[in-house]
């Protein structure tokens, strides 16, 4: 029979080495918030805990495969969601350690008229062969560091006649991009990076820094217009959808934002998990200690 002491000690390693997974899981959960990732991270952390569990019951061959699974997985999942880990690290190292446990503020585009206004804008400025860059964040709002230069406050009501004067060629802001948040027009005269791709001789800067920013950041999606021919184009995840026509434009982007909005917030509802972790673990030592004033 083991002492009364380090059968203490053990439950309460135990429900610290519960509560440090909780914390690091809550972490996790937070930076991604999304349900198409959220199956990735419950498909690493079983892993996880099928190699711990290999380990322990000292399965070596299987403990071995599942341990180096875990490490390729680990791998794989810093490379995909490698702006996440990025923003993860850079509040690690600025001591932001509160801000990790708090969800970020997800933007969405929540009027379907703002969503006619940009289409309607982008129809216009298409007849017209009038360039023009879009910027939409479609989650967490980007970082002006991923920008070359951020541009002008603007801080408006998105409207078609705003974005169309904008892109006129003899203002002084019609060379950059627009970024728009919250159903706001941010700024404008955001000059963006421009992608390292080899692209199509066809495609302009415009396109490539639509390319660059949407490979360097995943929570937007770019609208661009060409000068030379009038197409219209959006880029996602740095691959060009082109050319659409407005109504096809329109199509894409309430879809994309409709995904948006139904995204889970995931994260919050680990806390009840960990309450109730934290209240059965509080029951079964209250039962226990029962027992053993029972006992004696």
């Amino acid at each position: 029979m083991q002492s009364l002491p380090l059968l203490i000690v053990q439950n309460l390693r135990f429900f610290l080495d519960v509560g440090l997974v909780l914390a690091l899981t809550y972490m996790m959960l937070v930076i991604i918030g999304e349900r198409r990732t959220l199956w990735m991270v419950r498909g690493f952390i079983v892993l996880m805990l099928a190699a711990a569990l290999s380990r322990r019951l000292e399965l070596t061959l299987l403990s071995f495969v599942l341990g180096n699974l875990v490490i390729g997985s680990a791998v794989a999942m810093a490379f995909i969601l490698q702006s996440e880990f990025r923003r993860f690290l850079e509040q690690l190292g600025r001591g932001e350690l509160l801000q990790l446990f708090q969800s970020s503020r997800r933007s969405t585009l929540k009027s379907g008229s703002v969503t006619d206004e940009i289409v309607d804008a982008v129809k216009e400025l298409s007849q017209n062969r009038i360039g023009a860059l879009l910027i939409l964040e479609t989650g967490i709002p980007i970082d002006e560091r991923d920008f070359s230069v951020p541009g002008v406050r603007i801080n408006a009501e998105v409207s078609k006649e705003l974005i169309q004067t904008i892109f006129q060629t003899t203002t002084l802001l019609h060379d950059g991009a627009v970024l728009i948040r919250d159903n706001r027009l941010v700024a404008a005269g955001v000059i963006l990076p421009l992608s390292e791709r080899t692209a199509s001789r066809q495609l302009g800067t415009r396109h490539r820094a639509a390319m660059g920013i949407t490979e360097r950041v995943e929570n937007c999606v770019c609208v661009v217009v060409s000068e030379e021919t009038g197409s219209i184009s959006l880029a996602e995840r740095g691959i060009l959808n082109r050319p659409l026509t407005s109504s096809k434009l329109k199509e894409l982007l309430e879809s994309r934002f409709s995904q948006t909005a139904d995204r889970d917030t995931v994260a919050p509802n680990l806390r009840s998990l960990a309450q109730q972790v934290m209240t059965q673990g509080l029951s079964l030592v209250s039962r226990f200690f029962g027992r053993r004033k029972g006992k004696s």
